[in-house]
């Protein structure tokens, strides 16, 4: 999952072939990729899309939001969106009936098809109407209507108009119930602050699940009130160094909240047996020795194990998750259980049978990265298959016992892998993952004998090793998330990569106004405000010397200065605004 002993890359190769079969088509001609068709560049890509030729909506300083009372938060969720950018008052009303003018968000009247996470959308020269059977099909109904307004609406300052929305009628579900994302902060700590910024980004493209990886061997980020010395000496540094930082438990229900009101689900992880240095070196008597180890600040994993056989092990791990389960509404929470190699299989098997019943005393699922589930026949327990294969034994055999499995195959979905060898951070043991990598495979027969009905959706992991900011974040999620959220979502008849690059590509004047520093793939034909190019970045190649700078290429071996420290490049990279010496420990050495 993080950093495992095998390092070489699949070298199979999944072609596609795609029957798309949306009422809309897309033109194959990459030249003539533009923003100025919104009905034909949504992300994920709906169901069905009927244009109404020569229609338009316009939302003007009169345009009222209308909502049933149970839509009420969604209402308000949009006019927080549109007032900036617009300069509307744009207020959130009541109504029992169906509005005749304005955006009317409304529970009930959507086809009974489009489920509980679904929506219908109609747009006429009079109106808005978004329908809906519940809350969060109406949410995933107004990311939608997002990306039908101009890119400037994501502005947080008043942007000239018009607001025009094109006439159409969109129905349109979810693939998969379960689209997720992760964010590892025990590498590096993210405050809540980045985490919310994060949790903004995911709700664009429907995103419905964040697990938030809580516990490593690196650093352990969470107030357990019963074992304080987990966040005050286990939180206290990270990866490179570094002060490190966790979470108070009023703000992981900060998070939770936040997340909710985006209808998003939080699934806290708590990595165990393994991954568990941080909690080793703060309680001594978690060790089989009764001695603690250092704080670990590298990067290597599978080392790390609690004491299977002492009792005081399962009042430790009872601990942790009755207090985080009480602070944690959703229905999951995640034992990692990968990379134990510091247990053996008995030992591995014996603490599973002990601390799984914990997961269901207090009242979740588990779900955890696949090894697990050779331990239980538990068919609500999510196994969440991390692999850079098309074939396991243990998957399969869960599949046929039941169980769902989350596909977040590393060397497809795994967001913290290097685009390619110059791509300046990130890993690459499971290969290099460009934008055509992550979205060219099918979640629903990726593994053999595991059927597309045994598949509870896909999820997007971003191991933090390397990122230290927001920007870093920004630049690894971005396009990838977005073709795992397509995944998860658009119907398998959508699936064309030459019609998805094109909807990317007109996603880049959008990410511009939110402020996400993206990766600019060679593979996609992005728009920069109405002239669709390639774009490619000139960068010095002379060695360069003196003080730090954005926007050069420095080798390995070179030295700079910031801030009167000097720094030694430890891998070769075109710097960026962000990726300062004291903010990239993988890329520079402090000397």
């Amino acid at each position: 999952m993080k950093l495992p002993a095998r390092t070489a890359r699949a070298l199979a190769v999944l072609v596609m072939v795609s029957a798309a079969t949306v009422v809309w088509n897309v033109a194959s001609d990459t030249s003539t990729a533009s923003a100025a068709e919104p009905l034909q560049s949504i992300v994920p890509a709906p169901v069905s899309v009927q244009p109404a030729a020569g229609v338009t909506h316009a939302i003007t300083a009169d345009t009222r939001i209308h909502t049933t009372a149970a839509a009420h938060g969604v209402g308000d969720h949009l006019a927080a969106l549109l007032r900036p950018s617009t300069g509307y008052a744009l207020p959130v009303t009541d109504t029992t009936g169906t509005p005749a003018d304005g955006i009317a968000l409304l529970i009930g009247g959507a086809p009974a098809s489009v489920g509980d996470q679904g929506y219908q959308l109609t747009v006429t020269a009079a109106s808005v109407q978004l329908r809906a059977n519940t809350p969060a099909g109406l949410f995933a109904g107004v990311q939608t209507l997002r990306q039908l307004l101009p890119a400037k609406v994501e502005h947080r300052t008043a942007q000239p108009g018009p607001w025009a929305v094109p006439g159409a009628t969109i129905t349109d579900y979810p693939r998969f119930g379960h689209r997720g994302a992760m964010l590892d902060v025990a590498r590096h700590f993210h405050p809540v602050a980045t985490v919310k910024r994060y949790l903004d980004q995911l709700a664009l493209y429907k995103v419905n699940y964040f697990h938030l990886h809580l516990t490593d061997d690196q650093g352990w980020r969470i107030v357990i009130d019963s074992w304080p010395r987990l966040a005050t000496h286990g939180g206290s540094t990270q990866v490179g160094g570094g002060p490190g930082g966790y979470y108070t438990k009023a703000q992981y229900q900060e998070i939770v909240a936040y997340a909710a009101a985006r209808h998003i689900t939080v699934v806290p992880e708590v990595d165990l047996p393994g991954h568990t240095n941080a909690a080793l070196a703060s309680y001594a008597e978690l060790n089989c020795n009764g001695v603690a180890p250092a704080l670990r600040t590298d990067i290597a994993v599978g080392y790390s194990s609690l004491c299977v056989s002492k009792d005081i092990t399962y009042t430790f791990v009872e601990d942790v998750i009755r207090e985080i389960a009480a602070l944690t509404p959703g229905p999951y929470f995640h034992i990692g259980g990968d990379e134990a190699h510091a247990t053996t299989d008995q030992e591995y098997q014996a603490f599973m049978n002990r601390v799984l019943p914990l997961v269901g005393k207090y009242g979740k699922k588990p779900m955890g990265w696949h090894e697990f589930v050779k331990t239980t026949t538990d068919t609500g327990a999510v196994a969440q298959y991390w692999g850079t294969t098309t074939s396991n034994a243990v998957v399969q055999n869960a599949a046929a016992r039941g169980q769902k499995i989350l596909m977040s195959p590393a060397n497809k979905a795994y967001l913290d892998m290097k685009y390619n060898s110059g791509t300046p951070i990130g890993l690459s043991w499971a290969g290099y993952v460009e934008v055509q990598d992550a979205y060219n495979w099918n979640p629903g027969t990726h593994v053999s004998g595991v059927p597309e009905s045994a598949v509870r959706g896909v999820e997007a992991p971003l191991w933090t090793e390397t990122v230290v900011t927001p920007a870093h974040v920004d630049y690894l999620a971005f396009p990838r998330l977005s073709a795992i959220a397509e995944l998860g979502w658009s119907p398998w008849s959508t699936h064309n990569w030459d019609a998805f690059r094109l909807r990317l590509g007109a996603q880049a004047p959008r990410w511009t106004a939110m402020g996400i520093d993206f990766y600019r793939s060679p593979q996609v034909p992005w728009d920069n405000g109405g002239t669709t190019t390639t774009t490619t970045t000139t960068t010095t190649t002379t060695q360069p010397s003196g003080t730090w700078a954005p926007n050069r290429a420095y080798t390995t071996g070179s030295q700079v200065t910031y801030n009167g420290v000097t720094y030694q490049c430890r891998q070769s990279h075109t710097s960026q605004t962000g990726w300062e010496p004291p903010n990239v420990p993988a890329l520079w050495q402090r000397l």
